[in-house]
C-alpha cells in the first residue's frame, strides 16, 4: 500500500478560530463537504480541527501571528467519484455565495485529453488556500 495524504495544515489569523469564525467555517464546509468538528481539539483563537469524513482525514487550522498567504490560485485538491457529485458540491457552494459574498468560486470546467476529462471547480471561504474539486472520467 502507497502512503496517502492525511491531512493539510494551514496558519490563519486567530480571529478566524474565534467562536463566530468557527462556526461560519463549520456550517460552510459541513454543507459543502460534509466535514465536522473535532471538538476535543477545539482551542478557542488557537486550533480547530475539521474532520474529512474520517479521523484520519483532517484540516487543521492554527492561528499564527504570521499566518499563510498565498497567490490566489494556490490550492489543494479533493477528488469525487462522478460528475453528478461534484455538480451537487457546486451547486451547494452557489447557494452559499447567494447569502454570503465571501464565497469564491471558479466555475466548472472540464478538461478533455482524449483517454481522460477532467471535470473541476474551484472555491474558498475564509481560508488562503482554494480546494479544487476534480472528477477523473
Amino acid at each position: 500500500m502507497h502512503p496517502r495524504f492525511n491531512h493539510v495544515a494551514i496558519s490563519v489569523p486567530a480571529e478566524l478560530l474565534d467562536e463566530g469564525g468557527r462556526s461560519k467555517l463549520l456550517a460552510f464546509y459541513g454543507d459543502v463537504f460534509g466535514w465536522d468538528e473535532m471538538p476535543t481539539l477545539t482551542k478557542d483563537r488557537e486550533l480547530f480541527v475539521l474532520r474529512c469524513w474520517s479521523n484520519e482525514q483532517f484540516l487543521y487550522l492554527s492561528a499564527a501571528k504570521d499566518p499563510l498567504r498565498c497567490p490566489s490560485m494556490d490550492h489543494f485538491g479533493l477528488s469525487v467519484a462522478t460528475p453528478v457529485e461534484l455538480d451537487e458540491m457546486l451547486e451547494r457552494t452557489r447557494k452559499w455565495q447567494q447569502r454570503d459574498a465571501q464565497v469564491e468560486i471558479i466555475e466548472r470546467a472540464l478538461e478533455d485529453y482524449g483517454f481522460l476529462r477532467l471535470h473541476n471547480f474551484y472555491l474558498r471561504y475564509h481560508l488562503p488556500l482554494m480546494i479544487e474539486v476534480q472528477c477523473f472520467e
